[in-house]
């Protein structure tokens, strides 16, 4: 099965920001974009993985979540990679906090301990609200730049749960499942 690790916005958080997004989404660009049920922010992908490895992998994520308590996530404006002028993905920023940090760092460390290679490129937190369509030409983004710099969105997500995700690829688009849920519980002092 094809797994990852990822903070899910709860349904509200993911409603005003397809509000907030809304004229993105009703663009013509060449873009596929992510149902606002799918949004998340990834914090490491896994890739196909046994099915028998879910228990020790829920395992060692319980450990790396284990006395970190909920923490706030703020939500900012949106962008491309790697530029609007050529977009292969769309997405609504997420501010890097020193929290957001050690917790993708603590879940980097755990998953390499388990055999899954360590992320190579830096981490930038993000939402992806969509990714380009394969056959989409340059000139098909023109104007996404002013679009993307006139949207204004900021808002701020509590964040009480890591979840282990399922990815059930299908024509019409990747299906989610949450097969783990690991509550962020700070330990009492």
């Amino acid at each position: 099965m094809r797994l990852f690790i990822a903070i899910n916005p709860t349904s509200e958080e993911r409603a005003r920001l397809a509000e907030a997004a809304r004229e993105l989404r009703e663009s013509d660009y060449g873009v596929r974009w992510v149902p606002p049920e799918n949004v998340h922010l990834t914090l490491k992908f896994l890739g196909e993985v046994q099915e028998q490895r879910v228990a020790e992998l829920s395992s060692g994520l319980g450990e790396a979540v284990k006395g970190r308590g909920p923490f706030k996530m703020a939500v900012s404006g949106f962008g491309a990679f790697p530029s609007p002028s050529r977009p292969q993905v769309v997405w609504a920023g997420v501010t890097p906090s020193s929290t957001l940090r050690e917790l993708h760092e603590a879940i980097e460390e755990a998953t390499a301990l388990l055999g899954f290679e360590r992320e190579t490129r830096s981490f930038h937190p993000h939402l992806t609200l969509g990714r380009a369509q394969r056959r989409a030409r340059p000139a098909e983004f023109g104007g996404l730049d002013e679009l993307i710099g006139r949207l204004a969105y900021e808002d701020a997500y509590e964040v009480h749960c890591v979840d282990l995700m399922r990815s059930t690829l299908r024509p019409s688009g990747a299906l989610y499942d949450v097969i783990h849920r690991m509550e962020l519980v700070s330990q009492a002092g």
